[in-house]
């Protein structure tokens, strides 16, 4: 037990303690608790030297919006459902085997880069890549296959019009190129094995046909290659869904 000091008398029962500190330790706990909690709130002392918190005192309307989710689209799923069997127009279109395609040139939805209207088609000829431009800042990506060099286009137009299952008709300098395509010099009927595939989007500029199409191919193997004689080529069932989105008139770039 810590001694008196000298001089002082033990107190009687009831009595309060007197010492030489005018504050007893558990009032001293008592503020500093106080003081904990006062900071802890975010407030200023006044006299006390102990500073405000910094708050941010920005606006919430000045910061700028986090770009929205991607779009969900019901026809744009897994690969073994978009690439699966179909039947057509009578026509039984065979899978893809999706697997042995690039993901890239599989149907997708992207952030739209094109900077186009929606509705506009553009062909990306060094990417092959095929972009529908969509409302809201997204696109729907398709891989393509394009013309070799020598027989590629570029520029603006417009799709005049489209055909299901169209007929083909090589042009005569392929004749020339190819002399066994003369017994189609009076059209190829649509079907599994016509070079324009499940559909054929026809492309005009200033109102004349280029004769170049955007068109499907039963040749999935030849998407994301330069080898056809200057058409846009697609996987049947890519065309098919493309087809399905677009209206007559469409723009188109080619670039």
């Amino acid at each position: 037990m810590r001694e008196l000091p000298q001089g002082l008398t033990p107190p009687r029962n009831g009595d309060a303690i007197e010492t030489d500190h005018p504050l007893s330790r558990r009032a001293v706990l008592s503020g500093a608790g106080a003081l904990a909690l006062l900071s802890a709130a975010g407030c200023s002392t006044s006299g006390g030297g102990m500073p405000a918190l910094e708050l941010d005192n920005t606006v919430t309307g000045s910061v700028p919006p986090m770009r929205p989710a991607i779009s969900v689209d019901k026809n744009i799923t897994s690969p073994d459902l978009m690439y699966a069997a179909l039947t057509d127009n009578g026509f039984n279109v065979p899978e893809v085997p999706y697997l042995k395609v690039k993901p890239e040139f599989r149907r997708q939805i992207v952030v739209d880069t094109t900077g186009e209207a929606p509705g506009t088609i553009v062909v990306h000829l060094k990417e092959r890549m095929l972009y529908l431009v969509q409302p809201g800042g997204d696109a729907i990506r398709y891989g393509v296959g394009i013309g070799k060099d020598g027989f590629r286009w570029s520029g603006r137009a417009n799709i005049q019009y489209g055909r299901e299952w169209p007929t083909w008709t090589p042009p005569p300098e392929m004749i020339q190129r190819k002399p066994e395509l003369v017994k189609w010099q009076g059209g190829q009927p649509g079907g599994l094995t016509n070079p324009l595939g499940a559909r054929a989007l026809y492309i005009y500029q200033d109102g004349k046909d280029t004769g170049y199409r955007i068109h499907g191919s039963p040749e999935w193997w030849s998407i994301g290659q330069a080898m056809s004689s200057g058409c846009v080529r697609l996987i049947n069932q890519d065309i098919i869904d493309l087809y399905s989105r677009v209206s007559k008139k469409n723009p188109v770039v080619v670039m």
